[in-house]
């Protein structure tokens, strides 16, 4: 997913940089709208995913906490271990999201131009 997100914003970037003569901005506009949909999905998933975890792993604190133990430090290690990625993954979900926003903001002021409005 990592590698699909910053290869569309790249792509769009591109598009917006060096747009070429005769582009159809109601049909970017659509067609970024889909690709939006996807990673906005993508981002719930993924922090529902990220805050199960860290749930999960201060649940496990407080019981180490209380009733020490090596499995539980183990679980601690391991919840840890999976919620460090998670959180990074999310952050990447997000701040692509919110680059597309600010991409599909920046068709619609084109595609005003374009058309005089």
């Amino acid at each position: 997913m990592k590698k699909r997100i910053l290869s569309y914003l790249a792509q769009i970037d591109a598009l917006l940089a060096n747009p070429p003569a005769g582009t159809d901005w109601k049909r970017e506009r659509e067609k970024h709208l889909i690709q939006i949909g996807f990673f906005m999905h993508e981002r719930l998933i993924h922090l529902i995913v990220t805050v199960v975890f860290a749930i999960l792993s201060v649940g496990c604190m407080l019981f180490a906490v209380a009733a020490p133990s090596i499995g539980m430090l183990v679980l601690i290690a391991a919840f840890l271990c999976l919620l460090i990625p998670y959180i990074m993954h999310y952050y990447l979900l997000e701040n692509g999201v919110q680059k597309m926003y600010r991409q599909y903001d920046r068709m619609l002021e084109l595609e005003e131009n374009k058309t005089g409005a």
